[in-house]
C-alpha cells in the first residue's frame, strides 16, 4: 500500500507564496507520474500541475508562470511551489502519484488566500 501525506497548506495573503509537499511511504512503486490537483468549494476537482518521469511538466493555464512542480530524485516526494497567489487559488490541494492507470491520492491540504 502507498500512503501519501501532504503538508504546507495554510492561510496566506494575496501575492504571497506557499510550498506544498507530498511524501509517499509504504510501498514505493516506480511511479510514472506525479501531480497536484485542487478542489474549490462547490467546484469539481481540477488538474493543477503534473510531472512525468520523463521530465515533462504540464500546468493548468490559470497557474502557468506562478506555480512550479518538482520532485525529489527518489520520486517519493512531490512539491508545488506557489507564487503570486490569488484568492481564486483557494482550494483543497491533493497530490497524486500515478502508476499507469492507477492513481494514489493524498488526503488534501487546504490553501486559503485572503485578499
Amino acid at each position: 500500500q502507498v500512503q501519501l501525506v501532504e503538508s504546507g497548506g495554510g492561510l496566506v495573503q494575496a501575492g504571497g507564496s506557499l510550498r506544498l509537499s507530498c511524501a509517499a511511504s509504504g510501498t514505493i512503486f516506480r511511479f510514472s507520474g506525479m501531480g497536484w490537483y485542487r478542489q474549490a468549494p462547490g467546484k469539481q476537482r481540477e488538474l493543477v500541475a503534473t510531472l512525468t518521469r520523463g521530465g515533462n511538466r504540464n500546468y493548468a493555464d490559470s497557474v502557468k508562470g506562478r506555480f512550479t512542480i518538482s520532485g525529489d530524485n527518489a520520486w517519493s516526494t512531490v512539491y508545488l511551489q506557489m507564487n503570486s497567489l490569488k484568492a481564486e487559488d483557494t482550494a483543497v490541494y491533493y497530490c497524486n502519484f500515478a502508476l499507469g492507470q492507477i492513481g494514489y491520492w493524498g488526503q488534501g491540504t487546504l490553501v486559503t488566500v485572503s485578499e
